[in-house]
This record gives C-alpha cells, sequence and structure tokens, in this order.
C-alpha cells in the first residue's frame, strides 16, 4: 500500500546528524499546529520523534500519557513495524509537552477518549516508513546500487553481494537524505511486530520501582506542600492564621490562595516534606465562607433533574413520529434511571511540581493534557507557552481527572509565591472531595411494542449538568452537549422511529470526563431497559436484541460471538444466572455476559465473558488487559460508586467511604478480540459501559426485582 505523505517540507523535518552520529527524525502531525525543532547540538532530543543511535537502539518518544494503558509499548511497535526495526533494541521516553506531540484528532496533546492509537497510528507509521527509506537509500548511495535492490529488516539493510548494514551505522548518512514526498505503508497482513502480544516496554521500570511518577519527583531545593480547598463548592477563605502551622519545625510557609476564577479558595501549606507539611495544615484552624452553594445536597439536585424531566429540552434526534409509534403500540412501557456523581479515585493522588523564575516555568506533572496545561499557566503567567516546560511523568491512574488542569495550577501558584520549586501533594481527602465528577443524571425512557412483540420505537430524555458547557462552551449549540447523549444519539440498534431530547441543569459541582463518560448511563439504562422489552415480548434477550442489529454485522458478531462463549441458554446450577449487554463507544464494539449467583441480598460475579470488536488490533494483550481493567473498574461503581453532596460539598473522603472492588470479588474474566482490519476502534474505555447491566440484567433473572439506579449497594445487593 503506498500512501501520500501529506506533510510538507516545513511539517516534516529530518535532521540530527551532529548529535552523537545518530539519526533523529522530528516531524509534526497534519493539524498538530506545530513543527518539530532541528536536531542541531544544544537541542534537547525530546523535541524529536526517533532516535536512532551508532549503537543501533531505536528511542521512540511517547506523545500519550501512560497511565497503565500500555500506549507506551503500542505505539512504538506501529513505528518500529514500519521502520523494520528490531523490537529488542526499540526503547521509547515519554514526550514533554509541545505542540509537535499533538493528536491530529485533539490538535492538541491531549491523552483521552480512547483516541491515541486512532490519533497517531498512521502519522507514526509514516514516519516510520520514511525512516526506513532514507536508510536504505543511505545504503544503495554507499554501495553505488540502486535502492530498489536493497531490503531493511530487524534494523539491518541488505543489499547485492551480501552486503549488510546497521541502521546505526547508517544513520548520520541518512540523516542527510531527503525525505520522501512518498512512502509504501506495509499491509496489515504482512505485518511482524504490529498485531501480536509483545511483551510490554515499561514493565521492568514498574516493577522494579524504577518508573518515575509525579508523586516520585524530586527538584533540588524543592519544597513539599499540601493544601485544604473550600469545603463547599464556590466557597471562600474568610480568614487564616499562619502561625500554629509556622511553629511547627520544617514548615516553611502558608499560602492562601484566592480569586482563581475557576478554581475554589485553597490553603496551601509548604514544608521540606510531605508529613510535615500535612501536620503544619492539620494545625490550621481555616475559617471558610460556605457561599451560595452552602446548602446544596443529594435532594436539591435531585429536584433539579426531576423538575427537568417535566421541560421539552433540546432535541437532538428525531427519526418517524417516536411518540405517535408508540401511543398507538400494543404494549408501551416506560422507565427513568437515576445515576449518582462518581468520582474518578485514581491510586496516585493528584501533584504537580512546578518551579517559576522571570524567564519561564518547569513543570513536572502526571497529566493526560500537557498542551492544555503548558497553555493555560503560560497565560496565567504572562509568558509565551515556549517558555513553559511541561515534563510527563508516568501516571497512577488517569481516567480523566488528570486531564483537568487544576493540579497544576496549585503547584504553579505555590512556586511563584515561594520563588522555588514546590510539589503540591493533595491528600487522598482533597483528591476526592475538590476534583471533577461524572455528572449525576436522569434518564427518562419510553418505547413500545407491536402485537408481534417488536419495539415500535423509542423516546430518551437526558438530564444532567453539562462537561463541555464548563470546559468548551464554544461546543455546546443552543443548550445541546452532543457528548452528554454518547450512545443515545447514536445507536445500533433499528429502532423504527426515535427521538433523543436533552435537558441541561448546571449546577455548582464541576462535572469533568470520567471513564467511558455518557456511556456509562447510556450503556446502562438502554440495555436493562432492552432486557426489560424482551421480557414482556416473551423472546430471549439475546434474540431480541439481534433481531434489532440486521444492518449492523460486526455488532451482532460481538453479540453471538459472547453468548457463545458464555455458553448463553444452557442450564445452570440453581442460584445462577447470567445477564448480557452489548455496547459500542469509542469506535470499538464490546458484548459481555456476567454469571452472577444469589444467597439472600448477597450476590457472586463468578465470570465475565467478553468479546470485543475494536478494528485493527495493535497488540491483542493490551486490548486483553483494558478490557480486563474496564470491567473492574465498571464492577466498582456498578456496585459501590457514589458520590453524595452534602453542604455544599463531598461527604466522601477516602476509601472506606468510597470502595474499590477488591481482587477476592473480582471475577474470572475470559476476554476475545475479533480480528479484522476495519479501523482502530479505542480500548481504554469500551470495556466499562456493558459490564453493569450485565450484572443488573443477571440479578433481574434471579430476583425478578429490576434495577433503575445505581450503586446495586442502595438496593440492598452486597457484593461476595
Amino acid at each position: 500500500m503506498r500512501a501520500p505523505l501529506e506533510l510538507s517540507r516545513r511539517a516534516f523535518l529530518v535532521t540530527g546528524a551532529a548529535v552523537g552520529g545518530g539519526l533523529l527524525l522530528g516531524f509534526a502531525l497534519p493539524g498538530a499546529g506545530g513543527r518539530a525543532l532541528a536536531a542541531e547540538p544544544g537541542v534537547n532530543p525530546l523535541t524529536t520523534w526517533i532516535h536512532i543511535r551508532p549503537d543501533n537502539t531505536v528511542t521512540l518518544m511517547v506523545p500519550s500519557s501512560e497511565m497503565g494503558q500500555g500506549i507506551d509499548t503500542a505505539l512504538p511497535m506501529l513505528l518500529a513495524e514500519e521502520l523494520e526495526a528490531d523490537w529488542t533494541t526499540v526503547r521509547m521516553a515519554l514526550a514533554e509537552a509541545n505542540p509537535v506531540f499533538n493528536n491530529p484528532q485533539f490538535r492538541n496533546q491531549i491523552t483521552g477518549g480512547s483516541r491515541s492509537i486512532r490519533g497517531y497510528s498512521e502519522p507514526l507509521r509514516r514516519v516510520g516508513a520514511a525512516g526506513r527509506t532514507m536508510l536504505i537509500a543511505a545504503a544503495a548511495q554507499a554501495w553505488s546500487v540502486p535502492a530498489e535492490q536493497c531490503r531493511a529488516e530487524r534494523s539491518v539493510v541488505s543489499g547485492p553481494g551480501g552486503r549488510r548494514a546497521t541502521y546505526g551505522e547508517l544513520a548520520e548518512a541518512a540523516a542527510r537524505q531527503q525525505p520522501p514526498a512518498e512512502v509504501a505503508l506495509k499491509k496489515p497482513a504482512d505485518w511482524k511486530l504490529a498485531g501480536t502480544p509483545l511483551k510490554r516496554l515499561d514493565t521492568f521500570e514498574k516493577v522494579t520501582g524504577r518508573a518515575m511518577y509525579g508523586i516520585d519527583v524530586r527538584v533540588p531545593g524543592m519544597l513539599v506542600g499540601t493544601l485544604a480547598a473550600a469545603p463547599s463548592f464556590g466557597g471562600k477563605l474568610r480568614h487564616v492564621d499562619p502561625a500554629p502551622a509556622l511553629a511547627i519545625p520544617g514548615v516553611k510557609a502558608v499560602l492562601p490562595l484566592t480569586g482563581m476564577p475557576f478554581l475554589d479558595d485553597a490553603v496551601v501549606v509548604a514544608a521540606d516534606s510531605y508529613w510535615t507539611a500535612k501536620k503544619g495544615l492539620a494545625a490550621l484552624r481555616i475559617d471558610w465562607d460556605p457561599g451560595p452553594h452552602g446548602d446544596l445536597d443529594d435532594a436539591a439536585v435531585l429536584r433539579t433533574f426531576r423538575a427537568g424531566l417535566q421541560e421539552p429540552g433540546v432535541n437532538a434526534v428525531d427519526e418517524g413520529n417516536a411518540g405517535q409509534a408508540i401511543a398507538g403500540a400494543t404494549r408501551r412501557m416506560e422507565a427513568t434511571f437515576e445515576f449518582p456523581y462518581l468520582a474518578h479515585a485514581p491510586m496516585e493522588p493528584m501533584n504537580a511540581t512546578a518551579h517559576v523564575t522571570p524567564e519561564g516555568a518547569e513543570i513536572w506533572a502526571p497529566t493526560q493534557a500537557p498542551g492544555a496545561a503548558r497553555d493555560a499557566v503560560a497565560r496565567f503567567l504572562g509568558l509565551k507557552p515556549a517558555q513553559v516546560r511541561v515534563h510527563v511523568t508516568y501516571l497512577g491512574g488517569g481516567f480523566g481527572r488528570r486531564g483537568e488542569v487544576d493540579f497544576v495550577f496549585r503547584a504553579v501558584q505555590a512556586a511563584k509565591a515561594l520563588g522555588v520549586p514546590v510539589q503540591v501533594l493533595w491528600s487522598r481527602e482533597e483528591d476526592m472531595r475538590k476534583g471533577v465528577f461524572r455528572p449525576a443524571t436522569l434518564v427518562w425512557m419510553r418505547s413500545g411494542l407491536d402485537a408481534a412483540g417488536a419495539p415500535v420505537g423509542m423516546q430518551i430524555k437526558t438530564v444532567n449538568s453539562s462537561i463541555r458547557a464548563r470546559i468548551a462552551p464554544q461546543t455546546v449549540q443552543d443548550g445541546l452537549d452532543k457528548g452528554a447523549l454518547e450512545g443515545f444519539a447514536e445507536t445500533p440498534y433499528a429502532f423504527p422511529a426515535r427521538r433523543v431530547d436533552y435537558v441541561m441543569k448546571n449546577l455548582a459541582v464541576p462535572v469533568g470526563f470520567w471513564r467511558s463518560v455518557a456511556n456509562t448511563y447510556s450503556g446502562f439504562a438502554m440495555e436493562t431497559f432492552l432486557d426489560e422489552l424482551a421480557q414482556a415480548a416473551g423472546r430471549d434477550p439475546a434474540q431480541f436484541r439481534l433481531a434489532l442489529l440486521t444492518e449492523r454485522p460486526r455488532h451482532a458478531a460481538v453479540l453471538e460471538q459472547v453468548a457463545r462463549r458464555a455458553a448463553w441458554g444452557t442450564p445452570l446450577p440453581a442460584g445462577h444466572a447470567r445477564g448480557l449487554a452489548l455496547h459500542q463507544s469509542f469506535g470499538s464494539i464490546v458484548g459481555e455476559v456476567a454469571q452472577v449467583s444469589l444467597q439472600g441480598q448477597e450476590y457472586r460475579v463468578h465470570q465475565v465473558h467478553c468479546v470485543v470488536d475494536c478494528g485493527l488490533v495493535i497488540n491483542p494483550d493490551i486490548v486483553v488487559a483494558q478490557m480486563q481493567s474496564g470491567i473492574v473498574y465498571g464492577m466498582t461503581a456498578a456496585q459501590y460508586g457514589e458520590i453524595n453532596i452534602e453542604s455544599g460539598g463531598v461527604r466522601q473522603g477516602n476509601f472506606p467511604a468510597y470502595p474499590m472492588v477488591k481482587l477476592k470479588q473480582t471475577p474470572r474474566i475470559d476476554v476475545h478480540v475479533m480480528r479484522n482490519e476495519e479501523p482502530h476502534g479505542g480500548v481504554g474505555e469500551p470495556g466499562t459501559p456493558p459490564i453493569a447491566p450485565a450484572i443488573a440484567n443477571a440479578l433481574f433473572a434471579l430476583t425478578g426485582r429490576r434495577v433503575r439506579s445505581l450503586p446495586l449497594s442502595k438496593h440492598g445487593f452486597t457484593l461476595a
């Protein structure tokens, strides 16, 4: 397959012969809004994509944030495949913030939306192919033979007469070659590395403790701070007396942080260690003004959203006359679903380290959005973006929370005030109470069945606070946040008539992206309501869905495969049942079947069968791991996940009040990856939405009780 490079000379720079005798390939992705810097003496190699050293090692800068999803292996696999590199010599390094590393699908350097492979795949393959072409050209020139008579394999170029040269030997000459205007990309059928279960490049560092997370950063002269933010959303600082904290040896400063337009007021205590800072903070008596939202609680949120259900809202989908079709149905059904706020609760608490000088700022952060952080900090400090360096560390979990910039700002504010490097490390309680949250949501659904038991239409109305209205208001048109309707606005099920409406009710609770975002509530509502319709029609839930997927063969194939692997329809021991769910998100289709048993109100999930069609696969082991991760994360939310609002703030503060699924509660998880050459789908998030409805549908089969709100613990269920 030959593909035009579609990169101008200005956007594709191949330079670097002077850097250690190696080859550095740097390019700007189409639409990225930046370009690589020439690899000259004194230029940081972090500004380039590939470095081939004389010892034949190949290093790729990984532009996406690595938070456990394996992208620091998957992206190098793509590049190494087209470069024809020897995988045993491939290394990777995490890229710092630079427009050259922007994801073309975001036009910014952001990791989210399961878009790393989808955004970087083709551009990385092209730069790998360009590098291979230039290395071959360098060898052909040295041997005075046509390039067509040379071939590259495992970091070696071979030519006529048994000639051989390693990439390391050719790198300097290759750097002087003109970038090709056109490159040949390998067909997936010819891949040798991509598509195989290669071991991850970061495993050794992580299991030996050598991996550098944000919490591990140490900078000479650094102070460590921790903070307390206003306990109610929109709260203000009235007064704090710093004396009690400053009396503790090692405490260096007490900093009131006020007046930021998107941050609640806070107080930072900086000291020579975290524990000293924590002691200093505990010694303070802070007088907070609760602000205008001090009386907000769960009941008020629910009242607001229920009132929203009575409003017409904004129409997003209107296909046929769903209301009329349902009114004339043989049997009509409706349901209202309630979903709580959810916290991200990553294992590594929020943290960042910053050093601010008159010349610029340097930041070390476990961030999903280094580009956004760089730009926001530059605006705050009155600097040019190029004066702000953001070093991206490993992330101890992200799930969308680390796409925010608030935790970076706290470190920058402290460092600016104190004139020395400062690491601000949030306690678990501050992390959980003062973050952003998956929106609490109400969903109303109505459908009807004809005399044959087939659905005649579907009506859906969703009420919640808009994430986009908070972070990107320009994307909200006429009160419609399309992101809030993911999984509803586009569904694979062929309803004869369909209407989808949205009602925006923005409250003081800040809402943000949470793993799978709207798909977590749309998947639950749709898949449990479909089961309810199937029961009313007297149909098997799998067959009922298949009848609605006749025009979606990939979806039908996933459903049939997961049903087959789970032995759907075969007898189970007494007290056991299966539940099924199918959902598409982020370009991938996932079907899951949960086998559940129940004794009294205590249930156990014995096994989960998962089938995923994510298109063209780069590393199947990583896909399997991400499906397993998404299932466990979704089980946690299904059973326990609930953030309660009282007195204008969050009640929960740590894992005893916001528990996680434990290892002993985790089921056997069988994952089957469908293989095809369809466009890449994401894998970091799509495994999460189907698991909660699959479990709820199994519990219905055991109890006859429909669950229309989460978590399951609210209904008396406990997870064994």
